[in-house]
């Protein structure tokens, strides 16, 4: 059953809407009245109005039929009120309530049971329990319980992200709103009594406003096998980064007692994700800084490097990552030379990393991107900016973002100017603060490229 519903219903239930609106079915009820653009109905058994708003007892008493429930009650009602939710042909139901197998009770693991076997003998599809909530940052489906003036919610995007964690969930939220980095869909899927990450995983290869699927995983929930094929074949239309987590004994300890999920070898999931042609990362600002590369430039035919700098130390610092990476540097054309010797002093060495000295100027930076990007020795293009140097001007950022709209190669930046980072993102060209993570970026674009191009 698809799982489109989730995202683009067209009614909503909140059951659990309190009084009080600092309780977490009031904060969800009242942000949907806010974002999304479909009906809206509180559920309460103790209270006729919510605000502006009727309020119903039970789901039995709405006078249509509702596509999406969002429970938000005490654990040990949630079994009852999903029945009901499948009684009247409500289809998709999310349970931010805890209370379940992640607190380690026999009560709890039963609860779990109930609902897996509701949704397995009903034909209903569930979400949570023991989660924070979704969104789509398009259709203005927001159930995440924290308000936006404590979360701010991310601008619209091509990023997608799946999390078992609802703290890792939430602060990655706040890390994208910080960053201005643009997500599609948002999904914390908790214990996964029943939609897991490989189900969601299927459905947004299909979505088409996510460019590239990213997931905080403590451990498969689902078949294994199957999470391989759909990953396997997710990756041949869009890339899949992972940030796992439980690779320790003691993480994985940490994981069991967390989600109840089993963490399983790291080598394990290491070598399924290679195999899958998923890229795994170490960190929430890694998952995000190779995500946005994706998204933001084309992928490059080979993995054969140009670095421009006006930093030398930097350069050696871009040159030693793609040693290490095995990205290939090629030496400069002589066709390329001769254009940089007509803006370069008569003492410049020309070598790859190209570097136009401390003194340059935006000039320099125009030719030699416009000939490197002309030229057929290259895949891709780092360039470091320096923006410390006196001659140097902010026009470097037109000329840099004016190369990028052609979009023939992948251009990637690296720059510790704020003010200049924030300018090349707003127009669709990565900058890192280091270049390691600016070459690593480039690395993660040719091995999926490869990977692309193998698996058709």
């Amino acid at each position: 059953m698809s799982l489109n519903r989730f995202f683009n219903p067209k009614t909503v239930a909140v059951i659990g809407v309190s009084r009080n609106k600092d309780k977490i079915g009031r904060i969800v009820f009242d942000q949907l009245v806010k974002s999304f653009k479909g009906k809206v109905y509180p559920i309460n058994p103790k209270a006729k109005r919510i605000g502006k708003h009727k309020c119903y007892p039970s789901v039995k008493q709405i006078p249509e039929k509702i596509d999406l429930a969002v429970i938000a009650i005490p654990a040990n009602y949630v079994v009852d009120v999903v029945k009901e939710c499948s009684e009247v042909g409500i289809k998709n139901v999310i349970v931010i309530s805890s209370g379940f197998s992640e607190i380690g009770t026999e009560e709890g693991r039963r609860r779990e049971e109930e609902l897996k076997k509701i949704a397995e003998e009903r034909g209903i599809r569930i979400l949570g329990p023991n989660m924070i909530g979704i969104l789509d940052s398009y259709t203005g489906l927001d159930t995440v319980f924290m308000n936006k003036e404590r979360l701010p919610r991310p601008p619209k995007g091509g990023i997608a992200f799946i999390s078992q964690s609802g703290a890792i969930g939430a602060s990655v939220l706040e890390y994208l709103s910080s960053r201005r980095i643009g997500l599609s869909k948002f999904v914390s899927y908790g214990n996964a009594v029943d939609v897991n990450e490989t189900d969601l995983i299927e459905y947004l290869k299909n979505d088409k406003r996510t460019k590239v699927i990213t997931s905080y995983l403590e451990g498969i929930k689902g078949n294994g096998k199957r999470f391989i094929q759909v990953c396997k074949d997710a990756t041949k239309s869009k890339p899949i980064l992972v940030l796992k987590s439980g690779k320790t004994e003691k993480g994985k300890k940490a994981v069991s007692s967390h989600t109840g999920s089993l963490a399983g070898s790291a080598k394990i999931y290491s070598a399924a994700f290679k195999q899958s042609g998923i890229i795994e990362v170490e960190s929430i600002e890694d998952l995000f800084s190779y995500a946005k590369a994706f998204v933001m430039q084309p992928l490059p035919k080979g993995n054969r490097l140009a670095i421009i700098t006006n930093g030398g130390g930097f350069g050696v610092l871009a040159t030693d990552e793609c040693e290490k990476l095995g990205i290939k540097l090629p030496e400069l054309p002589e066709k390329i030379k001769k254009k940089m010797k007509k803006v370069m002093p008569e003492n410049a060495i020309l070598h790859n990393p190209l570097d136009v000295l401390g003194d340059t100027t935006t000039e320099r930076y125009k030719v030699a991107l416009k000939e490197i990007l002309n030229s057929n020795a290259y895949d891709g293009v780092l360039v470091i900016v320096v923006m410390q140097v006196p001659l140097l001007g902010e026009d470097v950022a037109d000329v840099i973002v004016d190369a990028s709209k052609k979009r023939k190669k992948p251009i990637l930046v690296c720059s510790t100017s704020e003010n200049l980072s924030e300018k090349l993102e707003t127009n669709g060209v990565p900058t890192y603060s280091s270049p390691q993570k600016a070459v690593r970026a480039f690395y993660y674009l040719s091995k999926y490229a490869e990977w692309k191009a193998s698996s058709r």
